[in-house]
């Protein structure tokens, strides 16, 4: 597959990745690992979307469907902190226009702060709805449900989409000793 992102599947690689953002480009990666939506839906969300709510009520981009998503404290805290109006952008470009930055900008920081990280992974903007959807996996949370979360219609698929690899299940056999 052409293009192919990996997810970030370890919590020493977000910690190393979060270490190596600040100010609005770290709110960029945490939102995006903690809300898991695509890249264009993140990259128009503003202030009054977050700070201050406990849910989040997005039309999505590419569905037309409305997604309500439930504000994790991670979220909250972090939204708690956002500077300036409810309507201006969180993730909004420095050239001086009430715009968001560029989905080319935002794969820019991440594929340089993965670089300073020395992650040694496929990175892209989809890296972070990847990383939600295999964090969610990884604590025990069903894929039928993380399935319906993408809007996926099979779960191998879903499992394809977080990138749980062959060794991964070949590993949770090796797990189980009776």
């Amino acid at each position: 597959m052409a293009n192919a992102v990996d997810a970030i599947k370890t919590k020493r690689d977000i910690n190393r990745m979060k270490n190596a953002l600040n100010g609005r480009d770290k709110d960029m990666f945490v939102f995006g690992v903690s809300l898991g939506l695509r890249i264009s839906d993140l990259l128009t969300l503003k202030n009054g979307d977050l700070r201050g709510q406990t849910h989040l009520k997005l039309r999505e981009g590419k569905t037309g469907k409305m997604r309500p998503i439930k504000l994790s404290k991670t979220v909250q805290l972090a939204a708690a902190k956002l500077v300036g109006p409810d309507d201006a952008y969180i993730f909004r470009s420095r050239k001086g226009v009430n715009k968001p930055i560029s989905r080319v900008q935002a794969y820019n920081i991440l594929k340089a702060a993965a670089d300073r990280a020395g992650l040694d992974i496929a990175i892209g903007t989809h890296t972070l709805r990847k990383t939600f959807g295999y964090q969610l996996h990884a604590k025990g949370i069903d894929i039928t449900r993380i399935m319906k979360i993408f809007g996926h219609s099979s779960e191998a698929q879903t499992l394809r989409y977080i990138g749980i690899t062959a060794e991964e299940i070949e590993a949770a056999y090796e797990a189980i000793e009776v």
